[in-house]
Formats: structure tokens, sequence, C-alpha cells
């Protein structure tokens, strides 16, 4: 295990509802950290999301949970290693019952320098921003 890690801690309100929209996106349960009130989502080697149940949440913060269905808590953006990725990545979410935005200025804006982004949805209203970026230097 990378001493580095993201772990990104997202209420849900429904645990097996989010666990099968994840999985939908190819990225696989981590069994060793799941029980009934939270789930290890791995998307990478060094990121994952541990979906928490909104009681289970409440042990992390005494603040009320943003309703994310209302309005944006917070955007997730991804790299990815190209359009194409970006794409299957976003088509698999709305199939799996996400929605997508489409905001045709912010596009426009990525395109003019060399970017491929897409957002979506899950089914609790957490905001994803995958991309492709083809820029000098990358791998």
């Amino acid at each position: 295990m990378s001493s580095k890690m993201i772990f990104v801690n997202l209420p849900v309100t429904d645990l097996a509802r989010s666990k099968n929209f994840y999985e939908s996106l190819g990225w696989k349960v981590n069994d060793d950290f799941t029980d009934d009130n939270a789930a290890c989502i791995v998307v990478d080697d060094n990121i994952c999301l541990m979906l928490l149940t909104h009681e289970h949440f409440g042990v992390f913060s005494r603040r009320p949970i943003a309703d994310t269905k209302a309005a944006t808590g917070a955007a997730y953006a991804l790299s990815l290693g190209s359009a194409e990725e970006v794409d299957r990545l976003t088509e698999a979410a709305v199939a799996a019952g996400g929605t997508e935005e489409v905001n045709a200025d912010k596009q426009a804006q990525e395109a003019q320098v060399g970017m491929h982004g897409r957002t979506f949805l899950d089914p609790d209203g957490h905001q994803w921003e995958p991309f492709f970026m083809d820029y000098p230097g990358a791998q």
C-alpha cells in the first residue's frame, strides 16, 4: 500500500445502491473495509472512496450532511488516459443510474486548452468530472 493515498468519504442514502453504482463503473469493492455502515471502493492504487451511510458519516462530522441533490458540495475531478476513457466512464455512470450534466460553455473553454471533460452525478448527487488533457510532459 502506498504511503500517500486519497480516501474520499461520501455520505450515501442507500449503501447497496451506491456500491452497485460504483461497481458498474468498473471500480472494485475492498471487502476488508466494507460492512453494513461503509464500503470501500477502489478507484486505483492510490484513490479509494469510502461510501458511508448517513448515520455512520455523522461520526466524522457534527455538521449537517449537505443535500448534494440540491446543491454542489464538491466536484471530484478524475484525470483519465484518453478522451475515450472519459466517455466510457460517463456512459457507464449514466447506464448505472447516474445523471450527466452538460455545460456547453465549460466544454468550449476546455476544448480551447485541449481538454475533454464530462460531468456526471452519482445517485446521491455527488459530482464527478472525468477529464483528459494531452499536455506536454504527460506520460
